[in-house]
This record gives structure tokens, C-alpha cells and sequence, in this order.
């Protein structure tokens, strides 16, 4: 039975290692972020980092994305799940943003080091615990926490070991957690091998996190859908979430969106350039679209409807 159309069983859903204590925060955390789905749309805004200012400066993208501000404006008047960004943006722009739905990325790195010169190493930036003072101070609608890392780097253990870190103390207080897990270095030939994304899920799925964001399986520089099972099934009852990737037509994007959920059984996707790169409101339309599959059980249709009408002001 689709996820959305039967009652979500918490003890699918809520980790041992959270607290009882707790178990109610984590629940209601859980399907806030997932709009009682199950499934999240998650909008990543933690590229000023990870991509520097190519993705927010460039031919094709209105002038407003490169100012911070486009990001929190989008995620305060759009359907999301949550809006991942780093800790400094969150503090720079949580005043005038307090109901957002936030996920904290504690690590980045950026991508002025070739993959294939230097193994990449993202270290976290901030233990939970400031989070957490942060949240109680603030008031903030904090509800997740997130990490990325690469496997194959030399690195990978010391990052293994603060993901797995991070997603404990997460649960422990009530928290939801969030893993990019991207197999890159001079050992990975291919990112996007269907068997190698499936490890990173089962890797997710070891370290304990609620969701798994991660790259899409091809074969001969296309999306199978089909491949996708293999990911989906190794992560388990951790859910798979698909990365959004470059900008493309919005009728082929929401496409892959819909044979991802219902072909291959992703529990949702991470998506930042398919929305921050267009004017407010077409990025609040693609977002609130992309919402619509994800947690409504929109079909392509329906959300291509939705995406018309805010482009034509009627949001």
C-alpha cells in the first residue's frame, strides 16, 4: 500500500535510540517535516557553500538569487518540508524568518579542490548541543539536523564516525536526521552506478538516519527509474531522498519526481537549483509542486497546474 494512503505506524518510523521521553517530539517533528506523509520534500539552500556563488550568479538566474534572502523568502511563503541551510545563515536570517521549517547542515565544504586531486573531507562545523542551546534560545522552528559524507576519501571514517554522531544525538533529543551520502574521489569512476548509490543507502540506513539524500542512478547518462528499487530497498525504513540536481525544464523535473516516488520508491527528494534559480514566484509554484507529488500523491498534471498558476501570480 502507498505510504500516503495508509496510517503511518510510529514503530516503523521512531528509532530505539530515541529517548521515550522523546518519542512524542520526534513524532510530531517527523510529521510536520513530512506533511503526515511520510515522505519529504526537502528545499536545500546549503549550496552558498558547497557550490560557492556559481549556482547563484550566473546567465539564466534572476538577479534576486544572489542575495541570501531570496532563499528564506521562498521557504517562508512556499509548501515545504523543510529548508536545509548552515547554522550562520539560519542566525543571520532567523529574526525575520522564525516560522520556517528548518534543518541545520552541520558541515560543508566547497568544490575548489578537484575531487580527483584531493580526497574531500567536509568537517562538521558545530556540535549538536549548539544547536540545541540555539533552538531553546531563539525560539526557532528547528525540527532536523543534517550531514554530509563522502564515501570512498580517504576520510571516510572520521566523517563516519561524526554522521553517526550526529544522527544519536539527533534522536536523543528529538530530532529528526538528515544524510547527504556521496561516493566521490579519485576511486569512484562513476557517481551515479545504481549499485554504488545503493551501498551509500545502506550506509545511510547503518548509521541510523531518518532520511538519505543521494545522487540518481543512470545508465548511459539517463534516469531509470527502475534502478532506483535497488536504493530504495537497501536503504530499509530509512527514506530515500533524490537529489535535485541542475536546472531543466520544469515538465521533465516533476516527471522524474513522480516515477522516482512511484517507480522507484523514494520517500522524496532534496531540490535547490530546480527552485532557487527563478524569480519568487515561479520558485514558490516549482516548490509547492513539487510538494504536491511528494506528499499529496499529486499526479504531473496536477502539479504542472500548480506551478502555471503561480507563475501567473495566482499562488
Amino acid at each position: 500500500m502507498d505510504i500516503v494512503e495508509s496510517k503511518l505506524d510510529k514503530k516503523i518510523y521512531i528509532p530505539a535510540d530515541v529517548p521515550v521521553d522523546k518519542e512524542e517530539l520526534f513524532w510530531a517533528n517527523f510529521m510536520k517535516i513530512t506533511h503526515n506523509s511520510g515522505r519529504l520534500m526537502l528545499f536545500a539552500g546549503d549550496q552558498k557553500v558547497e557550490h560557492l556563488n556559481n549556482d547563484f550568479y550566473a546567465k539564466g538566474i534572476p538577479p534576486e538569487d544572489n542575495d541570501p534572502k531570496h532563499l528564506f523568502e521562498i521557504a517562508s511563503k512556499a509548501n515545504i518540508g523543510v529548508f536545509a541551510t548552515q547554522f550562520g545563515l539560519i542566525s543571520r536570517y532567523g529574526r525575520k524568518y522564525k516560522d520556517i521549517p528548518y534543518l541545520v547542515k552541520l558541515n560543508a565544504k566547497t568544490n575548489l579542490i578537484p575531487y580527483n586531486e584531493k580526497d574531500p573531507y567536509s568537517q562538521q562545523w558545530l556540535d549538536v548541543e549548539d544547536v540545541i542551546s540555539f533552538q531553546k534560545e531563539s525560539g526557532l522552528n528547528i525540527l532536523a539536523l543534517g550531514y554530509t559524507l563522502y564515501l570512498g576519501s580517504e576520510h571516510e571514517h572520521s566523517m563516519l564516525a561524526q554522521a553517526a554522531n550526529i544522527v544519536h544525538q539527533a534522536h536523543k533529543n528529538g530530532m529528526i536526521a538528515v544524510l547527504w551520502i556521496y561516493p566521490k574521489g579519485k576511486y569512484v569512476p562513476d557517481e551515479h552506478d545504481a549499485h554504488l548509490i545503493a551501498g551509500a543507502a545502506g550506509v545511510g540506513a547503518t548509521l541510523g538516519a531518518d532520511f538519505v539524500k543521494l545522487k540518481v542512478p543512470y545508465e548511459n547518462n539517463v534516469f531509470v527509474p527502475k534502478l532506483l528499487t535497488q536504493v530504495t530497498q537497501a536503504a530499509g525504513t530509512s527514506g530515500v531522498l533524490c537529489e535535485g540536481g541542475d536546472k531543466i525544464d520544469v515538465l521533465t523535473f516533476l516527471q522524474e519526481l513522480h516515477e522516482q516516488i512511484h517507480i522507484g520508491g523514494s520517500r522524496g527528494n532534496g531540490t535547490g537549483r530546480n527552485i532557487h534559480q527563478r524569480p519568487l514566484a515561479q520558485a514558490i509554484g516549482m516548490a509547492n509542486a513539487i510538494c504536491a507529488i511528494t506528499t499529496e500523491n499529486a499526479s504531473v498534471e496536477e502539479a504542472m497546474k500548480i506551478f502555471k498558476e503561480a507563475q501567473n501570480g495566482k499562488i
